[in-house]
């Protein structure tokens, strides 16, 4: 069974990014690597400080888009949880 994943990376400048993935190692080294998202690409390092398993792509695309919409207080609270 194929597992997703809602993760949020710390960029260098402090700035977080959300995304998804169905393998969140190789998706950290793909961003580390330069060749992620766009917005990750000038902001390298990145550190992967959170993530959430879904059975379902369409899970973790909902996850993803309902914490884009959260605040940046609101993404640190759950980092921190």
């Amino acid at each position: 069974m194929i597992l997703f994943y809602t993760y949020i990376l710390k960029c260098s400048d402090n700035t977080l990014y959300t995304g998804f993935t169905n393998d969140i190692e190789k998706r950290l080294i793909t961003h580390n690597k330069g060749i992620g998202a766009k917005y990750t690409r000038g902001r390298l390092p990145v550190k992967l400080v959170y993530k959430e398993k879904f059975n379902t792509k369409s899970e973790a695309l909902k996850r993803e888009h309902f914490i884009k919409k959260l605040s940046r207080k609101k993404k640190i609270e759950l980092i921190k949880k």
